[in-house]
């Protein structure tokens, strides 16, 4: 995964951080403001702001004081609602039946040829949910996903081309093997790598204290806490949460979310101060 704060990323991390709907409408102003203390000039802010506005994530509305403002939609404030779950879950984690009594879901689909750009819109929303691929047409994750698949499914009307199961794996080869042909374990153990070389110094440099200045502080803590969440958040969608029993011995998943848990403990509120004030 390379690593790519872009402007249009940065705006919906920040609306998933600081501008949910009990945080009122955000002024322009301030928003060219703290996008520019992360790094973002106020062109790319404004021509971000206007793509998120035609693809319905945004609406404009009105501050407290009157300024030109913009608020989630209602449909971004579900998809934020969906995020919170994943995003503030630790990935992996023992399953309390084991590997071999672990549920599974699976998701069966066929989509008519003269509508095949739903068959790739489905797939897409598959991976994104975390999905592996145990055949063509048969995607597979684990059954706690059950809700929020259906739940997406339902919000996109792809429902009609898709029948759920849920069960166990059964063979024939062992389950942690055919759980690394379902999944780029590879693939997704290097998004974790990438997010610790990025962001495990900058919590040991605040577990060394941080900046001394109070002012500095709240500026940086909320720079450093968006730019993790930036990146951590696609990370629950790569990372399904597989059974520790079935990832390899030295999986960094566990250590990433560590990293990115203590980062939201510590920044996360200072962050909010320096966007209130």
């Amino acid at each position: 995964m390379a690593e790519q704060h872009t402007p249009r990323s940065l705006i919906v991390t920040f609306y998933g951080a600081y501008g949910r709907p009990e945080q009122g409408p955000v002024p322009v102003a301030a928003l060219i403001r703290l996008l520019g203390a992360a790094g973002v000039d106020a062109p790319s802010v404004r021509s971000s702001v206007s793509r998120l506005k035609r693809r319905g994530f945004l609406v404009p509305a009105k501050a407290a004081d009157g300024a030109a403002a913009y608020a989630l939609s209602e449909e971004a404030r579900e998809l934020l609602a969906d995020g919170d779950r994943r995003i503030y879950r630790a990935p992996g984690g023992a399953d309390p039946d084991g590997p071999a009594g672990a549920e599974w879901l699976l998701a069966v689909f066929s989509v008519p040829e003269q509508e095949r750009h739903k068959r790739h819109l489905l797939r897409s929303r598959l991976a994104r949910l975390g999905f592996g691929t145990a055949a063509p047409g048969v995607w597979i994750a684990p059954a706690r996903l059950y809700e929020e698949t259906r739940h997406t499914l339902d919000r996109l009307h792809l429902g009609g081309y898709v029948d759920l199961f849920r069960g166990a794996h059964l063979g024939f080869a062992p389950t942690a093997e055919a759980v690394s042909r379902w999944w780029d374990l590879a693939a997704i153990a290097k998004q974790h790598e990438e997010f610790l070389d990025r962001h495990e110094p900058v919590l040991r440099g605040w577990q060394a204290g941080g900046p001394g200045d109070p002012q500095a502080a709240a500026a940086q803590a909320y720079r450093d806490y968006l730019l993790a969440l930036d990146s951590w958040r696609r990370l629950p969608y790569a990372d399904p949460g597989l059974p520790t029993e079935l990832l390899p011995s030295d999986w960094p998943g566990e250590r990433a979310a560590a990293v990115f848990a203590e980062l939201h403990e510590r920044l996360r509120d200072p962050g909010a101060a320096f966007v209130a004030g």
